[in-house]
C-alpha cells in the first residue's frame, strides 16, 4: 500500500492543532493554576443517560443550514469541562453471508474496547473528542483477530461575527461501516448517552461512501473538514467549507479513493425557527493507480426549521453537473439532480431520526464513481425507568457511472433493518442486545473463490455492555 494513515498520526495532528490554538484563546483568560481532576456532580443536566433531555436543559442548535454538519435538537447545558473514560464489550453472532465453498455455519466476533469522551470549553472556543478502540476476535479463521478504531473530534472558535471550526471523523473497521455492529453502540465512538459530547455529525456527502456490503475486508476511512461562518447581519450569514477524505482497503481487490470537497453557502433566517439558503458544492474524486478523476458540481436550494428539543429539519435539492477526466461512453459530462434532507424529531420519551442523500459518490471501493442513494432512520423510545427500545433501518443503492460492455450499468442495492432493547445499570453502565438483518442484491453476479452470487443475506445477533466512570471534571 502506497499510503497508510494510522490513527496515531491523526491524533498527533489534532493534538498539534489544539495546542497551537489554545494559547491564543488562553490569553483572554486570567492565568491561574488548575486543580487536579476531581469527581463532581454531573457536568450536564441529566439523570439517566438514556432519558431524553427536557427542552429547558438543551441549548439551541447553532449549526448553519448550508454547513457540513447535520442539524440536531440541541446540545445539553454545560456546567464544567470534563472527560470520561470507559470500557466496552460487544459480541456479534452471524451466519456466513455468501455461499462460498469454504464457508460453513455461524461464527462469532468479539470486540473489547476502551472508550474516551472529552469536552473542554474556554471563553471563545470548545474542544470535543470521542474515541473508541480495541481488539476484535473472531471464531472464523478466515477473519481472524484484529483491531478497530473510531474517532470523532471537533475544535470550534467563536467570536462576535465569526465562527471557525475543524472536524475529523476516522474509522478503522473490519467490514463496511454501513450497519456495522447491528443494534449496539459499536459504531458510535466514545461514551454513549448524554455524557458523550456531540459528534462532528458530518453530512453523508462529506464522508467516504462505504455502503456496498461486499467490498473486501478491513478498511480505514477519514474525513477532515474546516468551516468558516461569517454573520453579515442578525439574519444573514455566509458559510465557507473545505474537506478531504480517504477510503483505504488493507486487502487487495478494492479501489482506494480520495475526495476533495469545497462549498460556499448563504443562510437567511426568515423567522426565529425557519431558515432558507443557497449552496454551491464542488467535489473531486481520485483513484489510486487509475487515471480517472471525477468532478461534480451541485447547486442546491435549502430550507431548515428548528425548534429546540422538538424538531430539526433540513431539506436541499437542485441540479448537478458531473465531469469525467477519462470519457465514459464517449461522454465527458452529465447533467442530473442531487438532493436530500435530514429530520430529527423529539417526542415524549423518545426521538426519531431520518436522513436521505442522492448524489455522486466515490464508488464505495467497488466503482470508479457511482450515483448513490442512501437512506437511514432510527427510532428510540423510553419504555420505563431503565428500559428503552430502539429500531433502525438503512437503504443504499449504488449505480456505476461506467457501463459494463454489453451488460449495461451495474448496481448494488443494500438494506439493513434491526430492533433491540437497552437497559441502564445504574448511572454508569448499560446493556444492549438485538437482531439485525443485512441484505444486498446486485444486477451482475459477484464472483469469489470460484462461486458467483447475486444475493447477500446475513442474520446478526448482537450484544453490548458499556461501563464508564463518573465525569472527571477538568475545571
Amino acid at each position: 500500500m502506497k499510503r497508510r494513515i494510522t490513527l496515531l498520526s491523526i491524533v498527533i495532528g489534532w493534538t498539534g492543532l489544539t495546542l497551537a490554538a489554545v494559547p491564543a484563546v488562553a490569553q483572554e483568560e486570567e492565568s491561574k493554576p488548575k486543580p487536579a481532576a476531581k469527581v463532581y456532580s454531573p457536568p450536564i443536566d441529566a439523570t439517566d443517560q438514556e432519558t431524553q433531555q427536557p427542552s429547558d436543559t438543551l441549548q439551541p442548535d447553532q449549526r448553519p443550514l448550508t454547513g457540513v454538519q447535520t442539524p440536531t435538537l440541541g446540545t445539553p447545558e454545560l456546567r464544567h469541562s470534563y472527560w470520561v473514560p470507559g470500557i466496552q464489550y460487544g459480541n456479534t453472532t452471524q451466519n456466513q453471508a455468501l455461499n462460498l465453498p469454504n464457508n460453513s455455519g455461524w461464527y462469532s466476533n468479539n470486540y473489547v474496547a476502551g472508550n474516551l469522551s472529552l469536552l473542554e470549553q474556554w471563553s471563545h472556543s470548545q474542544l470535543s473528542l470521542n474515541y473508541s478502540g480495541g481488539g476484535s476476535f473472531s471464531t472464523d479463521s478466515t477473519i481472524g483477530n484484529g483491531y478497530f478504531h473510531e474517532l470523532g473530534a471537533m475544535q470550534a472558535f467563536t467570536w462576535s461575527r465569526w465562527q471557525l471550526q475543524f472536524f475529523d471523523q476516522f474509522s478503522y473497521l473490519p467490514e463496511s461501516q454501513f450497519g456495522f455492529g447491528g443494534i449496539s453502540n459499536l459504531n458510535i465512538p466514545g461514551i454513549s448517552g448524554t455524557l458523550g459530547p456531540p459528534l462532528p455529525g458530518l453530512q453523508a456527502n462529506y464522508v467516504p461512501n462505504q455502503s456496498i456490503l461486499t467490498s473486501a475486508g478491513s478498511r480505514y476511512s477519514n474525513a477532515g473538514a474546516v468551516q468558516v461562518v461569517y454573520a453579515l447581519s442578525s439574519r444573514g450569514s455566509i458559510t465557507l467549507s473545505g474537506s478531504y477524505g480517504i477510503l483505504r482497503f488493507v486487502e487487495a481487490g478494492s479501489i482506494d479513493t480520495d475526495d476533495e470537497i469545497g462549498s460556499i453557502g448563504y443562510n437567511y433566517a426568515v423567522t426565529k425557527n425557519d431558515t432558507i439558503g443557497l449552496v454551491y458544492r464542488f467535489s473531486a474524486f481520485h483513484y489510486s493507480g487509475n487515471p480517472q478523476a471525477i468532478g461534480d458540481q451541485s447547486f442546491n436550494v435549502a430550507y431548515g426549521r428548528k425548534i429546540t428539543a422538538k424538531l430539526a429539519l433540513q431539506l436541499y435539492g437542485g441540479p448537478d453537473v458531473t465531469n469525467f477526466r477519462v470519457p465514459i461512453g464517449g461522454e465527458t459530462s452529465r447533467i442530473s439532480g442531487s438532493g436530500g434532507g435530514t429530520l430529527n424529531y423529539g417526542f415524549k420519551r423518545g426521538t426519531l431520526s431520518l436522513s436521505y442523500d442522492h448524489s455522486v459518490s466515490g464508488g464505495s471501493g467497488v466503482f470508479f464513481g457511482s450515483r448513490s442513494d442512501m437512506l437511514q432512520t432510527s427510532l428510540n423510545h423510553q419504555l420505563g425507568r431503565v428500559w428503552s427500545g430502539n429500531m433502525q433501518f438503512g437503504f443504499a443503492r449504488n449505480q456505476s457511472l461506467v457501463n459494463v460492455a454489453a451488460l449495461g450499468s451495474q448496481d448494488y442495492t443494500a438494506w439493513f433493518a434491526g430492533a433491540g432493547l437497552s437497559r441502564s445499570l445504574g448511572h454508569n453502565a448499560s446493556l444492549t442486545f438485538g437482531y439485525t438483518a443485512r441484505i444486498q442484491t446486485t444486477s451482475l453476479p459477484v464472483c469469489a473463490a470460484g462461486t458467483c452470487n447475486t444475493n447477500y443475506l446475513q442474520h446478526l445477533i448482537s450484544g453490548n455492555f458499556q461501563w464508564h466512570t463518573r465525569p472527571l471534571v477538568l475545571r
